[in-house]
């Protein structure tokens, strides 16, 4: 059975439209150079089909704030340059006339691609919606019809209304029946909702959800899909290998977090080793500004890639101002670790096509409280790849037992903090003077016999503007300092910054507005703010390309050059 999934996302993906007075292009220092944004405004997921990559994604065509919610429809052969097409739905029928809101897609009988998605409508109700291409023959699937059956799923038997959204890709069980999750709050917690159906149409809920949490309120833009146990492909969200664990992500709390566990897929039965915000237990995929994610299986290169939505830090009149608002990630693979423990996470290697200017250092090493500059590079615009080399790891210091808030600990212990291991790592988004910098940073712990090394993004620094919220995030990595390099990859791109530490064990994403650290006057510099020496085993810098993103509304093939 070969079927691939495909996700759209709606209180999910989001990115905004003009309405006032906004900047021009050519004067927009914050403005992402690979990362993808629509032209202007607020902005649900991709697909893979007949070789081309889709992107569906909320859509304010008026206005650089939230509102009028239409599904955004642009493509891609190589998930880097991007060709905007015509909107692929609008709030124009009594389901959804209040906003097409997010959902998935999922490729059923014959390889078809269709979409259910939330729609709220004329009562102000969440409802399930289904639409499906009006030309299969066409690639681009430049045009969608909704459902004759529309709406397919109501909030009743004592769904909450304004509760009931974000339908998940389905997958197909050995019965032949397909499934679907939606996301809940009942009695005030989080609860992913499985419905079934034998046709795609006619749905029937069950009795029990596939899986609920008394410890979280609702769960938005849920996701479920397997991923391999040993092997290093992504799989499909309908397959019946049993080497395989389940993940279910939920958004809540401003963050993507998720769970993994073993799916019986006879009885529907999902069992988790460890539940959500349980035992102190805190699996996110990224630990600072990233949420509403979905997953897709890229049956081209057999891979599963996961993408989010990074929202703005800067104030709503700024994001009127400049038109826009909301921007994507750089789309990750996903795989599970090595121990099964936790996801890994990667920008798809295509991103390295945008690669130039390299820069390389070896073997250095930096003295504590040292800066070096990495300079022969484009710094508002770069991927960077370091990994340091400890010695003095004896001298760390001791871990106190109720340092259990990774997040907290790096706002107390920022990179202006010195300690004997720590802080070390890179200054982004610096000003020549370093009055302005965002600082992604390790410190390593000694607690009993063991290392622990906490990973930073520090932004309290970050700009000498006002009305900003300057964030500091954290988390803790599971890498042994004895046995393996501390290593960082970051990509820089004007106003964001994803920062994959540990090979992608710990990702952190940081929205930053420098006022004088912007286009040729931002810096970048590896640093050592601890007591001891550390080494730069390697350091490789590139600065990046501009990727191309154009707009084409005419009804025919579009290309990149």
């Amino acid at each position: 059975m070969e079927i691939s999934s495909v996700l759209a996302i709606g209180f999910c993906f989001l990115l905004l439209g003009n309405g006032a007075q906004s900047l021009s292009m050519e004067h927009q220092p914050y403005r992402t150079g690979f990362h993808f944004q629509p032209p202007k405004n607020w902005m649900n997921g991709p697909m893979y089909y007949k070789g081309v990559y889709h992107l569906f994604y909320q859509y304010n065509p008026y206005a650089a704030v939230w509102g009028n919610m239409t599904w955004a429809h642009s493509i891609s052969y190589d998930l880097v340059n991007w060709i905007h097409l015509e909107n692929a739905l609008s709030p124009d029928d009594p389901f959804d006339i209040n906003g097409c809101f997010s959902g998935s897609a999922t490729f059923v009988a014959g390889g078809k691609p269709v979409v259910l998605y939330t729609g709220v409508d004329t009562m102000k109700h969440q409802v399930q919606n289904l639409a499906e291409p009006k030309n299969l023959s066409d690639p681009l699937l430049m045009e969608w019809v909704k459902s004759s059956h529309n709406p397919l799923m109501t909030p009743v038997d004592g769904i909450e209304p304004e509760f009931f959204r974000d339908p998940t890709t389905a997958w197909q069980g050995p019965d032949g029946l397909w499934r679907v999750l939606v996301g809940n709050q009942m009695d005030g917690h989080g609860w992913a909702l499985l419905y079934r159906s034998r046709d795609f149409v006619t749905w029937t809920r069950s009795k029990e959800p596939l899986h609920s949490s008394t410890r979280t309120g609702m769960w938005e833009c849920p996701d479920f899909y397997p991923v391999s146990v040993d092997g290093k492909d992504g799989v499909d969200t309908s397959s019946l290998d049993k080497s395989t664990k389940h993940v279910l992500k939920a958004s809540f709390n401003d963050c993507d977090h998720y769970v993994l566990g073993n799916y019986n897929p006879v009885t529907d039965n999902y069992s988790v080793g460890t539940d959500f915000l349980a035992n102190g237990s805190d699996l996110r995929y990224d630990y600072g500004k990233f949420y509403a994610s979905k997953t897709f299986f890229d049956g081209g290169k057999k891979r599963r890639i996961l993408w989010g939505w990074i929202q703005e830090s800067d104030s709503t009149t700024n994001d009127i101002e400049k038109g826009w608002s909301g921007l994507q990630s750089v789309p990750r693979t996903i795989l599970l670790s090595k121990t099964g423990k936790q996801l890994i996470q990667w920008p798809v290697e295509e991103i390295e096509k945008l690669r130039t200017g390299n820069v390389s250092i070896e073997n250095k090493k930096l003295e504590g409280g040292s800066i070096l500059e990495v300079s022969g590079i484009t710094a508002s615009q770069a991927d960077v790849e370091v990994s340091f080399d400890l010695s003095n790891l004896k001298e760390a210091e001791l871990m106190d037992p109720s340092w259990i808030d990774p997040q907290l600990l790096c706002s107390q212990k920022t990179a202006s903090v010195r300690s004997n291991v720590g802080p070390f790592g890179i200054l982004a988004f610096a000003s020549k003077d370093l009055t302005e910098q965002t600082a992604i940073f390790f410190r390593v712990f000694r607690s009993n016999d063991k290392y622990v090394v906490l990973m930073c993004s520090d932004q309290s620094r970050s700009s000498l503007r006002e009305g900003l919220k300057k964030e500091t995030y954290g988390a803790f990595i599971d890498i042994n300092p004895l046995h393996e390099k501390i290593s960082l990859r970051s990509l820089i791109d004007h106003s964001i910054v994803e920062s994959f530490g540990g090979e992608g064990k710990t990702c952190i994403t940081a929205r930053v507005y420098p006022k004088l650290a912007i286009d040729n006057q931002a810096y970048l510099y590896a640093f050592n703010n601890g007591t001891f020496d550390v080494k730069i085993s390697t350091l490789n810098a590139w600065s990046m390309k501009k990727a191309q993103i154009v707009s084409s509304t005419k009804r025919r093939k579009p290309h990149l050059n």
